[in-house]
């Protein structure tokens, strides 16, 4: 089956099956713990199929092409939880969703990707392009000027608040115009460039551009599955709202992220990792959160970029943590355990919200 190998197939065809079952335990009403159970084996296995696509589509594109795309994809759940929760007029659940998606993969996944990728540097120095770094900590850190200043208007009752729909809405379009002024000049920097030697695939790219839409698809249809069990899973566990948002969620639908990230990482291709993990937060910083807002504008509740100080305080902290950190175009683990320590305060945090 287009150069893939038995063993591959198999897992394909075991991944499909546990589909399924998502669907099945979905519609079938199973028990709120096994259907939340059954849909996070399924994410975990369609993770596993994006970053065998990922690894091959990446050997003939390049890392920024190649993050470009699998990031988008693997965005999707995020996408279709946040409009399926405005939908339902869960505007807080929303909101935590997507900051809390940007705090998973800045912090979390990035600082566990370069633990591993440290471990396996000969010398324990990960080593990858100091400029999608950079650009991503730009990207954010506009982001978070949007989000302090609305923020702050919002808590002190400035006369500016009082618009902040508008504000928001005007914020939007100009983040996403910035992002794509970066994006494509990226990707067709690194098209025309000589930057990536492209190495033999043994899988043809319709193959892998195939099973890279099966599994953003899927990732997409399990994630809506998986946030139906959510809420009586939370009811039953005794998690706060604050704490599945920003944690369970948020790690739920970035599993893709997860486990793309940390397979390349082992494999000693940092620059995809890094791609792979950068592109997600600069998607979700300056694509996602804007495009959801224009997108609330269809729906009775609207999405702003209005959050609580902590979260504010917590998102500029991060986008200072990163640029610090992989700025240079090099880590060490403790580095990356620092990320992680931060993520596993904020998530405790939460706890007590």
């Amino acid at each position: 089956m287009g150069g893939l190998s038995r063993r591959e197939i198999q897992i394909i065809a075991a991944i499909a099956v546990a589909t399924a079952l998502a669907g099945i335990a979905h519609y079938a009403d199973w028990p709120a713990l096994l259907a939340f159970a059954v849909a996070t084996v399924a994410l975990a296995g369609l993770a596993h199929l994006v970053s065998l696509a990922t690894e091959q589509v990446g050997e003939r594109f390049g890392p920024a092409a190649t993050g470009v795309l699998q990031s988008t994809l693997g965005n999707l759940p995020e996408f279709f939880v946040v409009v399926f929760a405005l939908r339902a007029g869960e505007v807080v659940v929303a909101q935590t969703s997507i900051i809390g998606s940007l705090f998973a993969n800045a912090l979390l996944v990035l600082g566990l990707v370069i633990v591993v990728g440290a471990r396996t540097a000969p010398d324990g120095i990960m080593r990858f392009g100091p400029r999608l770094p950079n650009d991503t900590a730009t990207l954010l850190l506009v982001t978070s000027f949007i989000i302090i200043v609305v923020g702050v208007a919002h808590v002190t009752h400035e006369p500016a608040a009082q618009h902040e729909r508008a504000i928001s809405t005007v914020a939007a379009v100009a983040l996403l115009l910035v992002y794509l002024s970066w994006v494509v000049p990226y990707v067709r920097g690194e098209a025309t460039g000589e930057t990536h030697e492209r190495a033999a695939t043994r899988v043809p790219l319709g193959v892998s551009v195939g099973l890279l839409a099966a599994g953003g698809a899927g990732a997409a249809f399990v994630s809506d599955w998986f946030i139906a069990a959510l809420r009586p899973t939370i009811d039953q566990l005794g998690v706060s709202e604050a704490f599945a948002g920003l944690v369970v969620v948020a790690i739920a639908g970035n599993a893709v992220e997860n486990v793309v990230g940390l397979v390349l990482a082992r494999k000693g291709q940092y620059d995809l990792a890094i791609s792979v993990v950068k592109n997600s937060v600069s998607q979700v910083a300056a694509f996602l959160y804007p495009a959801l807002v224009l997108v609330s504008l269809l729906f009775a509740h609207q999405l702003t970029f209005a959050l609580p100080p902590v979260l504010i305080a917590a998102l500029l902290v991060t986008a200072l943590a990163m640029w610090q950190i992989t700025g240079d175009g090099e880590a060490v683990a403790f580095e990356g355990w620092a990320l992680v320590a931060i993520y596993v305060i904020l998530a405790v945090f939460t706890l007590y919200e």
